[in-house]
């Protein structure tokens, strides 16, 4: 039986005011594109389409097909996830699958149509990742992140108006077609799901928001996914189906504050009879049947709770005492000011195609280096900030003197001992090991580059000015500063989140600051 809707009520005066308020702050946070910015993803998803359906024609043509039918063949990218939604922000990337008739075959899609990607001159970092249930095609197209999955239709043509929720086709998909497919199912599903799309989008664009300033943001590196967000907003628009929007993420926190986590998130279907592995934090996908929360831990669970439950306190403030604004539910953690101890990830290389690349493979082996530090029985915790800072003084541009300055990406770890005496641990084996897996990863790659490297360092927290820029160490220091503030000053930018330069450490023992540094090709699958 279908659950029950908590609540039909109309929106009050006052949260209509709020609502507005609730705008004007996400408006202050500047990820929201402006009418050229959402055009020019348009015209990068016509142009991709455009490059797909000739391609498709001519391996069809090659297939000594004659043009007169290869003409009718069709073929399709329809993208899907937060683009889709209408909920994404201006970094986000495109997540797009592209559908071809029976003749053309996956083998075909990762050679010659990512051979062929590669040489569009608006194309950068391409590269096949094939090792996962869904493989894909990663990509920066015009400055734009695209992902791209395939799908082999068991159809002659690709009609304009394809049904992916036709079942009786989805019978006869290849296993891995199948998967890609899903992804279009589970975001029409949502858009069907939701009483309010418009409303909908709002407090997902808000909850989206306040997930990444607080940390929790990165199904890589083992916190909730995009995806995950986004159904917890879409059952709270379902139980409040005439709720504004700042009614709407205070109802959220309201309720999953509360959640028995022993009991699965589902969605309010007539159908709930849904077969799922249970994780720590199981949030069932419609159509799949099943959840994507597995990297999440017992400590990233516990984290993820304690916000929930600040989320609530900051929205009653806001909701019912007016003892807030609504910056305060955006407001820094303090990652920087949390731990004693940190490791500081650098990653460098000599050019951005190189360095996409590069930056993709280590990203998603951090959650190795977790674990390893886990099985070191002098650390207590560990606790990885999801977000990747830029250096801003770290170009691709020749210098004068013939040099070549390196982008150089990093990513903060902090973590504690067990015992305040064991602050002295050497961690250069934890550290080479971590490094050790990097390199068998990479090396099925075959891409390997002297220009693209990896340094880990173990520093303490007064050391983090090396790296970071003044004002964001300020801002973590003092998190709730100006929270109740509806207008704001522009934030600093990436630019001014990294220290003016990575600057030379003083010579330290290992046992002090053990820095292990190694050069390793770019990511695995791309031969």
């Amino acid at each position: 039986m279908a659950e029950v809707v908590i609540s039909l009520a109309e929106p009050t005066p006052e949260d209509l005011q709020s609502t507005s308020e609730l705008e004007k702050v996400l408006e202050s946070y500047n990820v929201l594109e402006d009418p050229s910015e959402r055009e020019h993803r348009k015209e990068i998803l016509a142009k991709l389409n455009t490059l797909f359906r000739q391609w498709v024609r001519d391996v069809s043509i090659a297939q000594n097909m004659p043009a007169a039918v290869a003409d009718k063949l069709g073929g399709t990218i329809y993208p899907f996830g937060s683009y889709r939604l209408g909920a994404y922000d201006k970094n986000a990337d495109i997540d797009a699958i592209c559908v071809a008739p029976r003749n053309v075959e996956r083998a075909d899609y990762f050679g010659s149509f990512f051979e062929l990607l590669k040489r569009q001159p608006e194309v950068i970092g391409c590269r096949t990742v094939k090792s996962t249930t869904v493989p894909i095609i990663e990509m920066k197209f015009d400055g734009i992140e695209i992902d791209l999955s395939f799908a082999q239709l068991k159809l002659d043509e690709v009609p304009d108006n394809f049904d992916f929720f036709d079942e009786t086709q989805l019978d006869e998909y290849d296993h891995k077609s199948q998967h890609s497919v899903r992804g279009v199912q589970v975001t029409e599903q949502i858009l069907r799901l939701v009483p309010n799309i418009d409303t909908f989008r709002l407090t997902l664009r808000v909850i989206k928001l306040w997930a990444k300033r607080r940390g929790i943001y990165s199904h890589i590196l083992g916190y909730l996914s995009g995806v995950s967000w986004t159904l917890l907003v879409a059952r709270t628009c379902q139980l409040h189906p005439n709720a504004t929007a700042a009614t709407l993420v205070h109802n959220f926190f309201l309720e999953f504050s509360g959640w028995d986590w022993s009991q699965a998130v589902k969605q309010i279907t007539d159908n709930e009879n849904f077969l799922v592995g249970f994780c720590l934090m199981t949030i069932v996908i419609p159509i799949q049947r099943r959840d994507n929360t597995a990297n999440v831990s017992h400590s990233v669970r516990q984290m993820i709770i304690d916000e929930l439950h600040r989320g609530k306190e900051v929205t009653d403030e806001i909701m019912l005492t007016k003892a807030a604004g609504w910056d305060k539910l955006f407001a820094a953690p303090g990652f920087f000011n949390k731990y004693r101890h940190y490791i500081v990830l650098l990653v460098s290389s000599n050019n951005a195609n190189d360095h996409l690349r590069w930056c993709g493979l280590v990203e998603f082996k951090i959650l190795t280096l977790i674990a390893i530090l886990k099985r070191n029985p002098q650390i207590a915790l560990t606790h990885v900030n999801p977000k990747r800072f830029e250096h801003p003084e770290h170009t691709s541009k020749r210098r004068s003197d013939g040099k070549v300055k390196q982008l150089c990406s990093l990513w903060f770890i902090g973590f504690e001992f067990d015992k305040p005496e064991s602050s002295n641990v050497d961690l250069t084996k934890d550290i080479d090991d971590f490094l050790d897996n990097v390199r068998v990863n990479a090396v099925s790659s075959k891409l390997l580059k002297n220009s693209m490297k990896i340094e880990a360092r173990h520093v303490e927290q007064e050391q983090l000015s090396e790296y970071l820029h003044p004002n964001l160490l300020m801002r973590e220091s003092s998190p709730d500063v100006n929270s109740g503030a509806t207008t704001r000053k522009r934030l600093p930018s990436d630019d001014e989140q990294t220290a003016p330069a990575v600057q030379s450490k003083k010579a330290r023992t290992d046992s002090e600051t053990p820095t292990t540094s190694s050069e390793s090709p770019p990511d695995p699958d791309n031969n």
